[in-house]
C-alpha cells in the first residue's frame, strides 16, 4: 500500500511540474522575464538541453539511460531487496523520482527541459518545479540517512 501512496505522490509532483511548464510556455515568451517578488524571485522561460548548470548539453540519451537505471533500481529495491529505509526516506525517493520523471517527459516531448524559476537575489541558473523536488528530496534523504537512520548503515553479515 505504501508503494501506491509513493507512486501517487510522484504522479502529483509530475502533474504540478507539467502544469507549471505548460503555463510558462503558453504565457511567457522565450527568455522573457516576469517579476514575481521584486528583487527575490521571477519567471524567465528558458529551454535547457543539458542538466544542472547546462552541463552535458545535448546528451538526451544519457539522461534517458540514467532515468531507466534509477527506475529499475527503485523497483528492484522495493519488490526484491528492500532496504531499511524509513517512511520519510521513501517519500524523499518518490520526490526525486517524480522530479526526474517530470524532466524526462520534457526531454522526450521537446528535446529540452522547460525552466522558469529565476532567483533575483543571487546569481543562480534558472530552474523548474521538478528540479526543486529533486534537490530537496536528495538533501532530505542524505541528511536523514546520515543522521537518523542507523539501521541503514549496519552490516547485515554479523
Amino acid at each position: 500500500m505504501q508503494f501506491l501512496y509513493m507512486a501517487l505522490f510522484a504522479a502529483g509532483i509530475v502533474a504540478v511540474d507539467q502544469i507549471t511548464k505548460f503555463l510558462t510556455v503558453a504565457h511567457i515568451g522565450l527568455y522573457q522575464h516576469v517579476e514575481m517578488l521584486p528583487g527575490v524571485l521571477g519567471l524567465t522561460y528558458v529551454q535547457n538541453t543539458g542538466a544542472a548548470f547546462s552541463s552535458f548539453e545535448g546528451m538526451q540519451w544519457l539522461f534517458a539511460v540514467i532515468f531507466l537505471i534509477f527506475t529499475g533500481l527503485i523497483l528492484w529495491e522495493y519488490f526484491k531487496k528492500p532496504q531499511p529505509f524509513t517512511r520519510l526516506e521513501r517519500w524523499c525517493i518518490a520526490a526525486i523520482y517524480g522530479g526526474g520523471l517530470g524532466n524526462m517527459i520534457d526531454r522526450l516531448r521537446y528535446g529540452y527541459v522547460v525552466d522558469m524559476i529565476k532567483t533575483e537575489f543571487m546569481e543562480f541558473p534558472v530552474f523548474n518545479v521538478a528540479d526543486c523536488f529533486i534537490t530537496c528530496g536528495c538533501i532530505m534523504l542524505l541528511v536523514h540517512l546520515v543522521f537518523f537512520n542507523k539501521a541503514f548503515w549496519k552490516d547485515g553479515k554479523k
